[in-house]
């Protein structure tokens, strides 16, 4: 059974909240379907701190007789108020920071950035917000690297959504990380909600594997998400998992299901997918930004990866296209 949690905090949106409980009920519908058996079964719970020194507890659970089970995910929700601009308690930064180093996703949408934000586990990243807050969260801030052109950002282990009725994005996106693309496609169908073209490959994120248990493979997972992969070099993966170079490799593929190589090349695709969206840089210098000095190996890359060129992606993707 996969659960999902939903964080209730002071002033937090009912509609986002009610409506992220229907979106994972209709995708468990489907995937139940699909499936026809109960491997993964959705449980919805919401989470509240009964107060500020204490840890968040549940306080709703659809599967209330399922026993225990461990987070996939926990969403934080976005709020009708003003974004919170106090630090998080510490229990709730420890217990957010616990959930990430077991390889749940964490999630905020709109304001319930400043929430995750508040953590400390942002530091150094790229996260979204609604554009009405996002000088405010880069004052509040100054680590984190705001980008509010993006409606979603799907950092790995991290996803942001930006505006108030994004949390149907967010919700639809880890519905693909968790029960895959066909049951994501039919609950947007259901809810009359536009996935555009997100069953097409180049449509697609890089989706790590992080529930597998192995704690030194997993830091090095978290460290190469906020570096962006720029040094993917064995020694330094290696040392970074505190273990000797075989047994690293060893243990990372059967992890991830990847090599370290194959696993730093979705990184840096997913990196340079962005910028081909998102700037107007030169792919040369894409190239170099994402970490290679030889840019013919990344059009290479990129294109079996993703199923298009460059060139072909920019075009259908640029941020600047109308059609």
């Amino acid at each position: 059974m996969l659960e999902i949690g939903l964080f209730i905090y002071p002033g937090v949106q009912q509609a986002a909240l009610l409506g992220l409980n229907d979106l994972f009920y209709v995708a468990n519908t489907f995937s139940q379907k699909h499936q026809n058996k109960k491997e993964n079964s959705l449980r919805v719970t919401h989470w509240q701190q009964p107060d500020p020194q204490k840890a968040p507890v549940r306080v709703f659970d659809t599967e209330p007789e399922a026993g225990s089970t461990l987070l996939s995910a926990m969403i934080i929700p976005p709020t009708l108020g003003s974004p919170a601009v106090v630090d998080t308690p510490p229990a709730l930064t420890q217990w957010l920071t616990d959930l990430r180093n077991r390889g749940a996703i964490l999630g905020s949408v709109c304001a319930g950035a400043f929430v995750l934000a508040s953590s400390g586990l942002m530091e150094g990243r790229k996260m979204t917000t609604h554009w009405v807050y996002a000088d405010l969260l880069r004052q509040r801030f100054p680590k984190i690297e705001v980008d509010e052109r993006q409606l979603i950002i799907d950092d790995g282990d991290i996803i942001t959504a930006g505006g108030l009725m994004s949390w149907t994005d967010l919700g639809l996106r880890v519905v693909h990380r968790l029960l895959g693309p066909t049951v994501m496609i039919d609950t947007a169908r259901m809810l009359l909600v536009d996935p555009p073209g997100r069953e097409q490959r180049y449509y697609s994120v890089f989706s790590p594997r992080l529930t597998h248990g192995d704690t030194s493979v997993l830091k090095v997972q978290h460290w190469l998400q906020a570096t962006q992969a720029k040094d993917a070099s064995l020694p330094t993966l290696a040392a970074q998992a505190g273990l000797e170079a075989r047994t690293f490799l060893r243990r990372f593929q059967k992890a991830t299901g990847m090599t370290s190589t194959e696993y730093c090349q979705h990184l840096r695709v997913g990196r340079a997918q962005e910028l081909l969206q998102f700037s107007s840089d030169a792919f040369d210098r894409i190239a170099w930004e994402v970490g290679y000095s030889d840019p013919g190996a990344l059009r290479k890359i990129f294109t079996r990866i993703v199923g298009l060129t460059p060139g072909e992606y920019r075009r259908r993707f640029s941020a600047g296209q109308t059609t």
